[in-house]
């Protein structure tokens, strides 16, 4: 572990490390404390050099960024977000964490680390740190796979109409996902995503359904077949240390499912996907009852050994207690 500093100006307070020096690293962390302004670029620059002059193959470098001051960053993100990614070639992945309470404004933090082929995240309590550098700590730290896209087709046979829910600033073209050159999100040690998409079956009305304009030289009569296939799944990734994406590609078929079968983790992500939607007061959706979705995501509770899914839960009756 080596340490830089970056209030008012950047500086080096621990050279390189080993953490079995367990004593001398606690020393160190109950006399620093926040102060002055922030020298990021000058702190951000001197941490690359310190990782790159001790460099091993997979070391990490982690830098913390007071969140008070990461909005000042936005004056020259642009030569900041240039010089994080030419760094990132050198095999220095790159993660931010913000921390504080309140003032929270992690665009900044998100784009940086997305630069850096890194992760972030906003830490305000001591169950979020222990989540994040304790039980998440080697998939949020630990690359396993970079540049990561994903990309879902629907078989129109069955599916009318579609759209993702959320991940709009993660949205790449078509024409984006079998290019190499554009740059996507790591994929951590242990990591899953959960990505939540609302269908219009094919033999359904809705007045949801995007209003087209028929197009003289599109064709739109479908003559291939693809029997019960619902959909196909593609994944591109890169190795840690490559250039060169290899794709993985799965068929989705076409199956029933009992509202009894539908498990407790499907049922706990539709009631956050949806209580996050009633914020935004999306016109994309009609139901808002806040007690329907609490009582979703009490249904999808389960074990629940962190107290994540019941912070959630708490989270929704405090909205409901201000309405």
């Amino acid at each position: 572990m080596g340490i830089v500093v970056y209030a008012g100006s950047a500086g080096m307070v621990l050279p390189p490390t080993s953490a079995r020096k367990s004593i001398k690293l606690f020393r160190l962390w109950i006399i620093l404390q926040a102060g002055g302004s922030t020298a990021g670029g000058a702190g951000i620059e001197l941490a690359y050099k310190l990782a790159q002059e001790n460099f091993i193959k997979e070391e990490i470098t982690v830098l913390s960024l007071q969140q008070t001051e990461i909005s000042m960053w936005e004056s020259f993100s642009s030569d900041l977000e240039s010089l994080i990614e030419e760094k990132r070639k050198s095999g220095v992945f790159l993660t931010c964490l913000g921390f504080g309470m309140g003032n929270y404004k992690d665009n900044t933090l998100e784009t940086l680390a997305d630069k850096g082929n890194g992760n972030y995240a906003y830490i305000d309590n001591m169950q979020e740190a222990n989540k994040f550098l304790g039980k998440e700590f080697a998939g949020s730290m630990y690359a396993i796979a970079k540049d990561v896209k994903i990309q879902i087709e629907f078989n129109p046979e069955f599916v009318k109409s579609y759209r993702l829910i959320g991940y709009e600033n993660r949205k790449l073209r078509n024409e984006d996902f079998v290019n190499d050159k554009i740059d996507a999100g790591e994929l951590g040690s242990g990591h899953t995503v959960t990505a939540l998409y609302e269908i219009i079956p094919a033999d359904v009305q809705s007045e949801f359904l995007p209003k087209q304009n028929t197009l003289k030289y599109s064709a739109t009569a479908h003559t291939q077949k693809f029997g019960n296939e619902l959909a196909t799944v593609k994944f591109r990734y890169k190795k840690p240390d490559g250039d060169q994406s290899t794709e993985i590609t799965q068929v989705i078929k076409k199956t029933g499912l009992s509202l009894s079968k539908i498990s407790p983790d499907f049922k706990f992500a539709s009631s956050v996907a949806w209580f996050g939607l009633v914020l935004r007061d999306s016109k994309l959706i009609k139901e808002k009852d806040l007690n329907k979705i609490e009582n979703l995501a009490k249904e999808g509770k389960n074990k629940d050994e962190e107290g994540y899914r019941s912070e959630f839960i708490r989270l929704i009756e405090s909205y409901k207690s201000i309405k």
